[in-house]
């Protein structure tokens, strides 16, 4: 028999910790979406997760901390949906570009378990440096993959235009995230998307024929 007072191996000590931090993150997310995020606390969480309150300061000191890198684990799974999309297109920028649209519209992006996460933590940004850094990280990711693909699929624009197109494309996002957030009985995931490549090949119209929707 194993004798319960050996202490574990650090490998099965590491993977009991991450465990019980994505255990505390899901149980920060469901208190988010159930009280607010201003009411959402690290009893909150705990009472949510089944476990004590001190298990919660344990991994995450503080409420501040707790949400911060809830934030942080809601940026990253939206990138890693993104960038596994443009991986599985391919090299060719029309489809990296058309995968990436799709990718924005997927339930795990903007479902209607997510979407009001992200705007509770982006009515905060201003007001919460932390929030802001986080974010301000992962767009620059994003901008960054953006800006390259529209550098490929129209290589005759200037930089500015470029960079205005990136932004556009995420400006459009966001767009149709708050009216997929406001309105879920009015417009879905579906036509957000043939929007957003509607609006984008009337602004390209060079590439209207492998953006447009059909």
């Amino acid at each position: 028999m194993n004798d319960p007072t050996t202490p574990k191996p650090r490998k099965e000590r590491k993977a009991n910790a991450e465990r019980r931090r994505r255990q505390l993150l899901d149980a920060a997310r469901q208190s988010i979406l159930r009280h607010g995020l201003a009411r959402t606390t690290l009893a909150t969480v705990a009472e949510e997760a089944g476990l004590s309150q001190g298990v919660a300061v344990f991994y995450f000191k503080s409420k501040s901390g707790l949400l911060t890198e809830t934030l942080r684990d809601l940026y990253q799974g939206y990138q890693t949906l993104w960038t596994e999309a443009l991986e599985a297109a391919g090299p060719d920028p029309r489809d990296r570009l058309l995968a990436l649209i799709e990718a924005d519209f997927k339930p795990e992006a903007c479902g209607p378990d997510v979407l009001p996460l992200w705007f509770a933590f982006w009515g905060e940004l201003r007001f919460t440096a932390k929030y802001d850094q986080v974010a301000e990280s992962f767009d620059q990711h994003r901008r960054d993959a953006l800006i390259g693909i529209w550098s490929e699929l129209l290589p005759d624009r200037s930089p500015q235009e470029v960079g205005q197109l990136a932004e556009w494309l995420d400006i459009l996002t966001d767009g149709y995230w708050q009216r997929l957030h406001l309105s879920p009985d009015s417009f879905d995931a579906q036509l957000a998307v043939r929007a957003t490549r509607d609006c984008l090949a009337r602004l390209t119209p060079e590439l209207a024929g492998a953006v447009a929707p059909r």
